[in-house]
């Protein structure tokens, strides 16, 4: 990635064109355009309002940010502090986020009830685990990552330890969201991060120190994109992070998804540990969301989108760092990936849905059921953990005890139900992957018994 262009000085401007004031202000100019947060690196691209040359546009873009900028606790090695910009694209993205990741969200309780949302939950979290993982350098295929987390198989090399342990401290994120952040609570997420990993295993958990010089290259590792403030400064600087998670810093409304969003820049631009500091910035950001009750983020992985374009994701951190301090390209860019994110998990738990409302339609229309069974699976399509007894079919359909065990023991031999005894009574399960085999039935497939190998 060649490095962007920075943008011009001010000071030079006013001393080449200093009768040039009435001119500029001629034109009116607003902190976007054409609807975009533009850098000076693209800015120079376009064709400025006449009579303004492209640096004096810039410098009335950039007053016009100035004007709406807030600042944050964040600064930089020489003190002066971030800020962001609250513009019409990110508001206009906000609304969107707010309606679409919170609240009632419109899936039926078929996809969303405690038992199968754990398992869709699952799917995105081994997701992002990947994803997350192969940004940082992870190098095992989606493919052999999931199999490996679906089957407990431990991991063979660095690339698939790192995929574990983000799968790990996310699932210790979800139960982390009541609680404060801290500087204890931040070294122990990097330390489930990169248990196993790193070349001195010390390091896990462990702040950078004095002999911990670092660097921040682009993704071709061709120039050197950031350094991160010294070592002496990262205890203080992540005291006042931690405040800022808490919702203590600063002293005005800071939306939860903005304060998120840059939580994870800051983590990201302190640089506070030898590596895995994206997997750690990307993981306080998903604590942060659910601490503010997005639960939605629980279906989706960002990293997915990330890994997608590394360079737009670098160059948003770049472009924050070298335009005054203006954190607002970073937040742009990760709202639209958010809401790339969030579009993708909707389009997923609808796709489960319909795949749910198919399978009780052919059950329903199958002739090999009648309607006790037929009702009785499309529970247990629904919700995974329920069971059954002779007695509660019994109870459910008003039938004899000899009804209801043939009910039970017909779709046990037909491979749908498993039967284990409990005491003197059996109990029955949906069977692994229910909803495939009703589907391979669909299709005429035959289905082994449902003996005791598929409990």
């Amino acid at each position: 990635m060649r490095r962007p262009e920075s943008p011009p000085s001010e000071t030079n401007l006013f001393a080449e064109a200093p009768d040039r004031l009435a001119e500029i202000f001629s034109v009116i100019v607003g902190p976007t355009v054409d609807g975009r947060y533009r850098h000076w690196h693209k800015l120079r691209q376009l064709k400025p309002p006449p009579p303004l040359s492209h640096a004096e546009w810039w410098w009335r873009i950039r007053l016009a940010r100035q004007m709406i900028s807030k600042p944050i606790a964040l600064v930089d090695t020489d003190g002066r502090a971030f800020t962001f910009a609250l513009v019409d694209p990110m508001l206009e993205m906000l609304s969107r986020v707010d309606r679409r990741a919170s609240g009632e969200i419109g899936f039926a309780d078929a996809v969303t009830n405690p038992t199968t949302r754990d398992r869709y939950i699952l799917n995105s979290l081994i997701e992002e685990a990947i994803r997350s993982s192969q940004l940082e350098g992870a190098s095992t295929t989606r493919r052999v990552a999931r199999q490996m987390l679906r089957s407990g198989r431990k991991p063979r090399d660095r690339s698939e330890r790192m995929i574990v342990n983000n799968l790990t401290a996310m699932q210790r994120v979800r139960e982390f969201q009541d609680r404060p952040m801290t500087p204890d609570l931040v070294t122990e997420i990097h330390r489930i991060v990169t248990r196993a990993t790193l070349d001195d295993p010390n390091d896990a958990g462990r702040v950078r120190g004095p002999d911990d010089p670092i660097e921040v290259a682009e993704p071709g590792g061709e120039w050197v994109m950031h350094k991160p403030p010294p070592s002496d400064e990262l205890a203080e600087r992540m005291e006042r992070m931690c405040a800022f998670a808490n919702g203590n810093e600063p002293g005005f409304f800071v939306h939860p998804v903005i304060r998120a969003i840059l939580l994870h820049f800051w983590l990201a631009y302190d640089h506070p540990f030898v590596d895995g500091n994206g997997r750690t910035a990307r993981a306080l950001f998903y604590w942060a969301m659910l601490r503010s009750g997005y639960w939605m983020v629980e279906y989706i992985s960002i990293s997915a989108i990330l890994s997608a374009g590394p360079a737009r994701y670098a160059l948003a951190y770049y472009y924050a760092e070298t335009d005054a301090n203006d954190a607002t390209y970073f937040v742009l860019n990760q709202l639209a990936v958010l809401l790339r994110a969030i579009d993708a998990a909707h389009e997923y738990l609808a796709r489960k849905l319909r795949q749910l409302q198919q399978t009780t339609e052919l059950v329903r229309h199958s002739a090999s059921f009648n309607h006790r069974q037929i009702a009785l699976i499309g529970n247990a399509v629904r919700d995974a953990a329920a069971s059954y007894t002779v007695r509660s079919h019994q109870r459910s359909h008003g039938v004899t005890r000899q009804t209801a065990r043939v009910d039970l023991v017909q779709l046990h031999e037909m491979g749908l139900l498993t039967r284990r005894q409990d005491g003197r009574a059996f109990v029955f399960r949906p069977v692994p992957r229910l909803q495939s085999r009703l589907e391979a039935l669909g299709r005429g497939a035959p289905l082994d018994g449902g003996d005791e190998a598929h409990s």
